[in-house]
């Protein structure tokens, strides 16, 4: 909540992560425009609280909380002159944690990644049949970063509050995919807003943490945050001393993607609504956006206020007496809180070069992809209500590019921005902690965890039965 302090130049927050965050005035106004006040509406962990019922936070909360972060950072460069700043980028930087979670979509990644569904129909042998989805011909949904650039530079609040738009370009540079390139150190320094150890995950593992109610999330954030220091060239790293924090943050980001974002009632509830959505849109229904081009057209419009979870409650609400049979069904499921059922899950940890390789998981999909069709039709179950999915590969940390940081910004590899470095004594320079040998992530940076999964949405009488007997049907399919 804000404070009913009378001084305009500053405000206070009360956040139950960070404790008192401290606005000055144009922050103030940011915060109030109505393009940030739809942070309000979005939840931070999308379908989240159908298996943990506290996960109602929101993409709102998150953004000061980031804010905060990055407040902390600054007064710790003041204090002890590990990173030097001036008073513009200290701005810029305040301002860029703020809003970098700006172009959020209605429960935030499930709606971005329509474009990435594949409808089952897509993925095991069937017989053709004249009708078939659309043409998907049309630009994919742009990333929430870039649909961030387009609100922070197009919607006139936000413009009139950061003072034109001139500055709300510079900002919306800071977090956006669009990197500054006027010199290395604002380029590193933008690290801060989006790398491996940025601001936005210290902030979320801790929230989402807390919310849920599980552990795994705990991170040594303050130890973390006195141990940034920069390099000659502006490279941003933690002290040696720091590695075991280092570690264990990326430690918990591994469990709570496990344990949090990839639980298997709340990845089945988000794949079913980004298949409705898939399919709604597929047939021009209900009025989706059909590419990135009618997403920026919105983003920019008077309606993008209207743009928030609401936005994909009431297309459901709509669906559930849809016409389509599949459409009703997966609508009836998110509406109702009836998760799809579990058939099998083959949990794979492996390494990155044996991502396409043969493993138990992609034996699994192969037997699918051969064999689901018989079975849907064995049980009467329309092919469409299976749900056939594998969460994405996520690993400890990345083994990046060996290049100079002058190289990686002229490039602009997303793989050097991902890697956390090190200082280590006697260099300048700060180091990969992949590329340190007395280090965890030494050893288990090429190793990744995938789960593939196959869901079923059947709500007739003999539910428990047919659930059953497809489990025991698909038992083996993980065999060779």
């Amino acid at each position: 909540m804000v404070s009913s302090q009378r001084d305009s130049s500053k405000k206070l927050i009360i956040d139950s992560i960070h404790g008192d965050v401290r606005l000055k005035g144009c922050e103030l106004e940011v915060i109030d425009t109505g393009s940030f006040q739809r942070l309000r509406h979005l939840k931070q962990l999308a379908m989240s609280q159908m298996a943990y019922p506290n996960a109602t936070h929101t993409r709102f909360a998150h953004s000061i909380g980031v804010f905060a972060i990055m407040a902390k950072i600054i007064n710790i460069a003041k204090t002890t002159g590990r990173i030097v700043l001036s008073r513009k980028q200290q701005e810029g930087l305040r301002l860029a944690a703020l809003l970098h979670d700006i172009g959020h979509y209605p429960y935030s990644h499930l709606m971005e990644r329509i474009d990435k569904v594949k409808l089952i129909q897509e993925q095991v042998d069937v017989p053709k049949k004249a009708e078939q989805t659309l043409d998907r011909s049309g630009t994919p949904y742009p990333e929430h970063d870039l649909v961030g650039t387009y609100i922070v530079t197009e919607q006139n609040d936000l413009i009139e509050a950061l003072g034109g738009k001139k500055r709300a370009k510079v900002v919306a540079n800071l977090f956006g995919p669009k990197r500054p390139t006027q010199s290395q150190r604002i380029f590193q320094l933008s690290k801060l807003v989006h790398s491996s150890l940025d601001m936005d995950r210290l902030d979320y593992l801790l929230r989402d943490s807390q919310a849920t109610g599980v552990p795994y999330g705990q991170i040594d954030i303050n130890y973390l945050l006195n141990n940034l220091k920069v390099s000659p060239s502006g490279m941003i790293g933690i002290s040696e001393k720091a590695i075991p924090a280092a570690e264990q943050f990326l430690l918990a980001r591994y469990f709570m993607h496990r344990t949090v974002y990839y639980h298997k009632t709340t990845f089945g509830m988000e794949e079913v609504c980004r298949q409705l959505l898939r399919r709604l849109r597929d047939q021009g229904k209900y009025k989706i956006p059909k590419d990135g081009k009618d997403i920026k057209r919105l983003v920019i419009s008077k309606d993008l206020g209207t743009f928030t979870d609401a936005y994909v409650d009431q297309i459901i609400h709509k669906a559930v007496i849809d016409d389509d049979q599949v459409i009703q069904a997966l609508a009836r499921s998110i509406q109702r809180r009836q998760p799809p059922k579990l058939l099998k899950e083959v949990p794979v940890i492996s390494t990155v070069e044996q991502v396409d390789g043969s493993h138990s998981g992609t034996i699994f999909r192969i037997n699918c992809k051969h064999s689901l069709n018989n079975l849907a039709n064995d049980f009467g179950i329309p092919l469409a209500q299976f749900i056939l999915c594998e969460t994405p590969p996520q690993r400890l940390e990345k083994r990046g590019p060996l290049v100079s940081a002058q190289e990686a910004m002229r490039k602009n590899w997303k793989e050097e921005e991902e890697l956390i470095k090190v200082f280590v004594p006697d260099e300048e320079e700060p180091k990969s902690l992949v590329d340190i040998p007395y280090s965890l992530l030494s050893k288990y940076a090429g190793l990744f965890y995938q789960s593939f999964r196959l869901y079923v949405v059947y709500e007739g009488e003999d539910k428990d039965n047919i659930i059953t007997e497809l489990r025991d049907k698909v038992r083996d399919w993980d065999k060779p």
